[in-house]
């Protein structure tokens, strides 16, 4: 390519689709640039393909729950049917991506991509590119982990495209991709166990309801070891041994697979981001609030990419491409609003967060602070459900600073709270809500 081009987007997830998009109707000549299949993380190799499994997990969960209240006979996975039924959704995605911006006139290529100036770029198989502006939106990657035998470990990415479930896994991390995951894995019928570091799992959700998760996910079968430091590890016998240490003591299991779900970090290392005078903060670009490089102005990062205040969630990524488009466009300085993303780690059931934790509130001020355990409740007895509850956290001027849900379909329910947070509502004017009967959302009054 010989033009100098308006921009170019390096990432094909949500970030940048939107923003290459808009700019693009916008008049701009406009590229963009992916080494993996376009569609990013999100609908190829997260969210979307992990519900589909999550599907299958549900349905026999559901049929396991009301055992003996009215449901008989066996429900199982089959594990390799339900992967094609995965594969109906990913399969057709990256097609259905590119076709979407070609239409939109942007021009799509495939290639690694690296700096060489401030304004130039070189792409495998295109050569160098210049550009007017650049947005970096490659999203995220494997947290790098380096005891002995790590190489040994399969990601995310590699679960979701299991041809076969082995009998024994072991996740290592105590996040959402292994909680998630381990559900998924137990309710197939493997035996699961999670391994972590740290002495709390979840730390972005609140403790009370985390440990409702935990008795709920040993309930399912799933072993957790807190406080475990990997040692390393090995082969036996066809399969892997881990070795931890917990406690002082040395321990060990055998599992035919072990997971990488020790979190994730921002995917710029290729870039050779001190070629363009790029900084980086945290592990990712370095940005001001409107989401532009300080030391290279014509560069804009949005999405897990970037070392914004916004959590690596699908949802902060599309509104920050489409915030960066924007300033880049109009040469405007609009800062993304963080207020009322909401956050769910989707085990079964759910556990569902927006807004402030218990902690973080009481550092701003007096708070009220309800919390209900809602295992009681009909919405959990139509069910079978065993485990369920909720904390709202509440200012001294009525409006709801934190809502955190624990339960079947909370993860619908927490919409609501996003909501009311999002436009300062009090809780009395959530509670005047007059929600439809019998369902997830008519629990929402009788919580604070």
């Amino acid at each position: 390519m010989t033009e100098t081009l308006d921009l170019i987007v390096i990432g094909a997830g949500m970030a940048g689709i939107n923003a290459a998009k808009k700019c693009s109707q916008a008049g701009w000549s406009v590229a963009i640039v992916d080494e993996l299949p376009y569609g990013g993380t999100c609908a190829l190799r997260g969210c979307d393909p992990k519900k589909m499994l999550r599907a299958g997990a549900e349905a026999v969960e559901a049929v396991r729950l009301l055992e003996g209240k009215g449901v008989a006979g066996e429900t199982r996975i089959d594990w390799p049917t339900l992967m094609k039924h995965k594969e109906s959704f990913t399969d057709p995605v990256p097609e259905s991506m590119e076709s979407a911006l070609t239409e939109a006139g942007v021009k799509t290529l495939h290639g690694r991509a690296r700096f060489t100036a401030e304004d130039r770029i070189e792409i495998d198989g295109y050569g160098e590119i210049a550009f007017r502006r650049a947005l970096i939106a490659t999203g995220a990657k494997p947290r790098p982990l380096k005891f002995p035998g790590a190489e040994r470990l399969i990601d995310s990415t590699d679960f979701l495209n299991l041809a076969e479930l082995p009998r024994r896994i072991a996740f290592v991390g105590g996040g959402y991709i292994s909680f998630e995951f381990a559900h998924i894995a137990a309710l197939a019928g493997a035996e699961v166990t999670i391994l972590d570091r740290g002495a709390r799992q979840l730390k972005m959700f609140d403790p009370e309801l985390v440990k409702m998760l935990l008795e709920r996910s040993r309930e399912a079968g799933i072993k957790i070891a807190a406080e475990a430091e990997m040692e390393r590890i090995e082969d036996a016998n066809g399969a892997r041994r881990v070795l931890y240490r917990r406690a002082g003591q040395s321990h060990s299991i055998e599992a035919d697979l072990v997971v990488h779900g020790a979190g994730r970090v921002p995917a710029i290392d290729h870039l050779d981001l001190a070629a363009a005078d790029i900084e980086t903060e945290h592990g990712g670009v370095k940005v001001m609030p409107w989401l532009q490089s300080p030391s290279n102005p014509r560069i804009y990062a949005a999405g897990d990419a970037a070392a914004s205040p916004g959590k690596p969630l699908t949802p902060v990524a599309v509104f920050e491409g489409k915030i960066a488009a924007s300033n880049m466009l109009k040469g405007k300085r609009t800062e993304p609003d963080y207020t009322g993303v909401p956050s769910v780690v989707f085990t079964i059931p759910e556990l569902a967060r927006v807004g402030l934790l218990e902690e973080e509130a009481r550092e701003v001020g007096d708070v009220e602070v309800s919390f209900t355990d809602t295992s009681g409740w009909f919405s959990q007895k139509r069910i079978g459900e065993t485990h369920a509850g909720a904390k709202i956290i509440t200012g001294k001027d009525g409006k709801i600073l934190g809502a955190h849900v624990f339960g079947p379909e909370y993860a619908e329910l927490i919409n609501v709270f996003s909501l009311a947070i999002k436009l300062g509502l009090t809780a009395a004017q959530v509670k005047a809500m007059p929600a439809a009967y019998p369902t997830g959302a008519s629990d929402l009054g009788s919580m604070f």
